[in-house]
């Protein structure tokens, strides 16, 4: 059943940020009021929920946001449920559901990643109010859906900087690795990493062995190459990795190096592109740096394939809301926007499949995965 066509929705921005949030807030909005909707912006995600705070969004305030990078609504990473509070951490899921009562709306649109998905399904559950989500993030890990926005602007800027990064590695003989975000999947940085032609890639659910890895770079070096690209995902674990965390039931590493100072000891997490390139540089005894891409990857205007698929995932939420139908994810199948219920995204993540093209792609032209050599 359609809701009202003078109704209000609200939006908000959950999360990490990336590129193509405004270009969704905008189609979001122009989209609502294109059905006779007025739209409220709720600023820095869950916590400008919880703390009231938001600012009405009209034609002239999404006007040329299209091309812009970040998100004019804020961010942040707080959960309704465990919500930093001054010095206590409280539960303001009763907060948050008062305050969207208190601003009318029929419909709360929430961009963001899968902590997003998860805590919209749980304001809808435990407040009983309409929420839609719509999936962005750079990892492109949502469940569910083709893509995620963010994702192709993300790939795109860390595929420039390896290709960037092949001219300085040959004038000097080298080995680089090249640390790119994902989280805990691999997504970005196979894709990056086979449009940017990496020697080596390293994801997360392929567990690596630092002896084929050097094998092959080895390899490549008696071949006659000059240099190689190592291309270094954010959450990868070696097989040793893998089989101590089995034995120990811990499921993520938590790898330090120590650094002695006068005033004592220092214990720092050593990114994990920076032990690779050591260990690599131990075993080939060919020089190895390190670049780590880092937050450049979320900066930035959103590339022309994230601006067509947030406007249209944009205003099929519109669409959705018009029509009553909430409580759902927004998702890309093949070249439609279609409508996913929640319980079958909240807490579920999209891995790299074994089997992906992706993989096969990469292999057929000699990259090392890091479990054979190429």
């Amino acid at each position: 059943m359609a809701v009202s066509r003078n109704g209000t929705i609200g939006i908000l921005t959950a999360g990490g940020d990336c590129p193509g949030l405004n270009a969704v807030i905008r189609g979001v909005a122009k989209g609502a009021m294109h059905y006779g909707f007025q739209v409220i912006g709720i600023q820095d995600g869950f916590r400008g929920l919880v703390e009231n705070r938001h600012i009405p969004l009209d034609n002239r305030m999404v006007s040329g946001i299209l091309t812009q990078g970040g998100t004019l609504l804020g961010s942040s990473r707080d959960k309704p449920h465990k919500m930093p509070m001054g010095s206590e951490v409280m539960d303001m899921t009763g907060v948050a559901v008062e305050n969207y009562r208190s601003m009318n709306l029929d419909c709360l649109v929430c961009l963001g990643g899968n902590g997003t998905a998860k805590n919209a399904f749980r304001l809808h559950k435990k407040g009983g109010i309409n929420v839609l989500h719509l999936p962005k993030t750079i990892d492109n890990d949502v469940a569910e859906t083709d893509i995620t926005f963010g994702f192709d602007s993300a790939m795109d800027i860390a595929t420039e900087a390896i290709d960037r990064l092949h001219t300085t590695a040959t004038s000097h003989h080298r080995v680089i690795v090249c640390e790119i975000m994902g989280h805990d999947t691999g997504w970005l940085c196979l894709g990056s990493g086979i449009a940017g032609g990496a020697d080596v890639i390293l994801i997360p659910e392929i567990p690596y062995d630092l002896e084929v890895i050097a094998k092959s770079l080895m390899q490549r070096q008696r071949s006659g190459k000059r240099f190689s690209i190592v291309a270094v995902a954010e959450g990868v674990h070696s097989r040793e990795e893998i089989k101590a965390m089995a034995e120990s039931g811990q499921k993520k590493r938590k790898e330090k190096i120590v650094h002695q100072s006068e005033d004592g000891v220092h214990l720092v997490q050593e990114p994990v592109a920076s032990r690779i390139a050591r260990e690599i540089q131990q075993r080939t005894g060919v020089e190895a740096r390190v670049t780590s891409l880092g937050h450049v990857q979320r900066g930035g205007p959103p590339t022309s394939f994230d601006r067509l698929l947030c406007t249209r995932l944009g205003t099929k939420a519109s669409e959705l809301i018009a029509e009553g139908h909430f409580n759902v994810m927004v998702g890309v199948k093949g070249t439609e926007c279609v409508p996913i219920p929640l319980e079958k995204v909240a807490g579920i993540k999209r891995l790299v499949p074994a089997d992906h093209p992706w993989i096969q792609t990469a292999r057929l032209v000699s990259t090392c995965l890091g479990d054979e050599v190429a």
